[in-house]
């Protein structure tokens, strides 16, 4: 039977947030406003810590840069971001995690509520095929494809990433319940929906709240930055 390894992105292998780091990146770059934009993007990721984010008052946040420029443009900016941010802060530890997993045979995946423009090159870079991220919805014009700065389908959040997980299984003809185990790291309480469906549930980096839970309920806490 297959196992299935489920990985957050953010602060789980990652040491750091990619959406507000991609947030930071603009701001460098002269992209949005570098005051306004800074502190609201400071204020949703405090919001975000402290599990009381408004996801879809988050997500017209931070999709509507991308619907302001050309795709061409916005790869541009997104190659700087993953030299500049990304590549030199994979960490060896991460890397080794999910290639244990990978040579085990497990059917990996990311699964985070950072949007896939921002995550699928990061999650390349692990080596992993599989993603389910927010999707920012787009739309063709003459010229190229154009994100529109709303979601498309359900963002992958709290309850939401358990739908987006059971529907990806199911576009590979899988299921959860097929799964003879299935393993989800995260380092946030945002993610305890998830974490309780997993058979291993496996808190990794956690923040104050997760690690509590953690040993509160005798779940594995993985530190894979110490």
């Amino acid at each position: 039977m297959t196992q299935l390894a489920l990985f957050d992105l953010d602060h789980t292998l990652l040491p750091f947030d990619s959406d507000y780091e991609w947030g930071q990146f603009l701001v460098r770059q002269g992209v949005v406003d570098p005051i306004d934009y800074a502190q609201k993007n400071d204020q949703f990721y405090a919001d975000y810590k402290l599990g009381k984010l408004d996801i879809d008052a988050f997500l017209r946040f931070a999709l509507k840069p991308l619907s302001e420029h050309p795709r061409a443009k916005l790869q541009q900016w997104h190659d700087a971001f993953m030299a500049e941010v990304i590549i030199g802060k994979l960490h060896p530890a991460a890397i080794a995690l999910v290639k244990r997993h990978q040579d085990a045979g497990d059917l990996c995946c990311v699964v985070t509520a950072t949007n896939s423009f921002v995550t699928r090159p990061i999650v390349n870079a692990f080596g992993i095929s599989h993603l389910v991220a927010t999707e920012p919805a787009t739309v063709n014009n003459e010229a190229s494809q154009m994100f529109t700065g709303a979601v498309h389908g359900i963002p992958s959040f709290r309850e939401g990433k358990i739908q987006r997980v059971h529907d990806w299984l199911a576009s590979l003809g899988q299921s959860m319940e097929q799964m003879e185990k299935s393993y989800f790291y995260s380092d946030s309480p945002n993610d305890l929906p998830l974490l309780e469906v997993v058979s291993h549930p496996i808190a990794t980096n956690p923040d104050p709240r997760l690690r509590a839970e953690a040993e509160k309920r005798q779940w594995p806490i993985l530190e894979l930055f110490a």
